[in-house]
């Protein structure tokens, strides 16, 4: 076996897994009421952008062989339905379509689709009397942020709240609204993980009573509730779907891969990220190999694109 592995050649030529810019999303914040580009201590590298500064940096990831944003709107004002999710004013929808006038379709343009950015309460949907997510009516919000999306020059929209059904719901706005041709992607197995503290600080989430969210993510124990979830939502309708987080749940990807055939991503989150970068900072590894290493094995697990705060870096790096 080592003969193939000689030299950087040959171990190139038999390469089983490959990375290149165009398997990255890029996961981008874009804040509504600020002058400059804000940095996010938790997040070594990454911004709250500016409408301008957004512009700026998608052009250079579309350059640099990165096509593929998602985008997550922090708005000045919050409210119990998170109603700056859908209006046609709202941070996400103008950002949207600031990209789509400077880059037209050379870009996809990703729109994550959930509340809690915009909820003063921090909980993906609305609340009930007692509390809890109000799981249908949050599904109808959820179609009125899906066509305003849409609207604004969204290729996809990600629903990422894990409310039961609202894959279905979705497309039947989409469609219902005249946005037949636009996608899905759907955070099929997004689980309640500790991973997640670094995006919410990103965000300015904070769940409201100190709460969380597992009664309604997916548990981190279960391999094979996470397979239903994903068909399900190819069932109903999803172009593509993500399990999320990545690094942590390769066995997950892998299973995913298995159960269904539509284009498979998996988001490489901001607690697997920083970790890296916090480790790298008190030099106990190499920031360029291990960043190399964790999304390849994401990919090598099965999933065909992945969302990461690295993509700008190894885009660079694999020029």
């Amino acid at each position: 076996m080592r003969r193939l592995r000689r030299t950087a050649a040959l171990r190139r030529l038999v390469a089983e897994t490959r990375l290149h810019p165009a398997d990255l999303i890029a996961p981008l914040f874009v804040r509504e009421g600020i002058d400059e580009p804000a940095p996010i201590v938790s997040l070594p590298g990454q911004f709250q952008h500016t409408r301008a500064s957004l512009r700026a940096e998608v052009a250079e990831l579309c350059s640099l062989g990165v096509s593929a944003v998602v985008l997550f709107g922090v708005p000045e004002r919050k409210d119990a339905s998170g109603s700056e999710a859908w209006s046609p004013d709202g941070i996400v929808q103008v950002a949207l379509a600031d990209l789509r006038s400077d880059l037209g379709d050379d870009v996809v343009l990703i729109a994550d689709l959930c509340l809690d950015e915009y909820t003063d309460h921090g909980h993906c949907g609305v609340l009930d009397g007692a509390g809890g997510v109000d799981n249908d009516a949050t599904l109808e919000l959820y179609g009125q942020v899906a066509a305003a999306q849409a609207a604004a020059g969204a290729d996809i929209v990600a629903p990422s709240g894990m409310m039961d059904g609202q894959v279905g719901a979705i497309r039947g706005a989409l469609d219902d609204s005249g946005f037949a041709e636009t996608a899905i992607l759907a955070y099929a197995a997004k689980y309640a993980t500790a991973l997640y503290g670094p995006f919410r600080d990103a965000v300015d989430v904070t769940i409201a009573g100190g709460g969380d969210r597992r009664a309604y993510q997916q548990d981190v124990a279960n391999v094979r509730e996470a397979v239903a979830e994903v068909r399900l939502d190819v069932a109903e309708g999803a172009d593509m779907v993500m399990v999320k987080p990545a690094l942590a749940h390769l066995d997950v990807i892998a299973a995913a891969r298995q159960a269904c055939d539509v284009p498979l991503a998996a988001y490489h989150v901001s607690g697997e990220y920083a970790m890296v970068c916090a480790a790298a900072e008190r030099g106990w590894l190499d920031l360029d190999a291990v960043a190399y290493e964790h999304v390849l094995a994401v990919r090598r697990a099965g999933a065909d694109v992945v969302l990461t705060y690295f993509a700008r870096h190894l885009a660079e790096t694999l020029q």
